[in-house]
């Protein structure tokens, strides 16, 4: 099991409207089946304005698979699009880590 961490960092007063844009996401993904995603804002990190969004996948195929949106319909892949639309706006930056859960 991987757990996959979306970390990003918003320009100066766009941290809310980010916040909403990852929630929105999360419950989509729920919504379809791809589990649950946690999504959270710093309280004291390396920077301000700073937001995590983790969730869990199986395997890095099946993160791949994700993030191609294989198994997805065209509805759901428009409304990704549409929450996502303008996200760039809002963040200056972003990374991505992956960790493998030792169980």
């Amino acid at each position: 099991m991987l757990l996959i961490r979306e970390i990003m960092y918003c320009k100066p007063g766009k941290v809310r409207p980010m916040v909403e844009k990852s929630l929105a996401m999360a419950k989509l993904n729920e919504s379809t089946g791809l589990g649950k995603m946690r999504v959270m804002t710093d309280f004291c990190a390396e920077r301000y304005w700073t937001i995590v969004s983790e969730f869990e996948v199986p395997s890095m195929q099946a993160f791949e698979e994700m993030m191609q949106g294989q198994g997805q319909s065209s509805e759901v892949m428009k409304e990704y699009e549409s929450i996502m639309q303008g996200y760039h706006d809002l963040v200056e930056y972003g990374r991505r880590e992956i960790y493998k859960i030792e169980e």
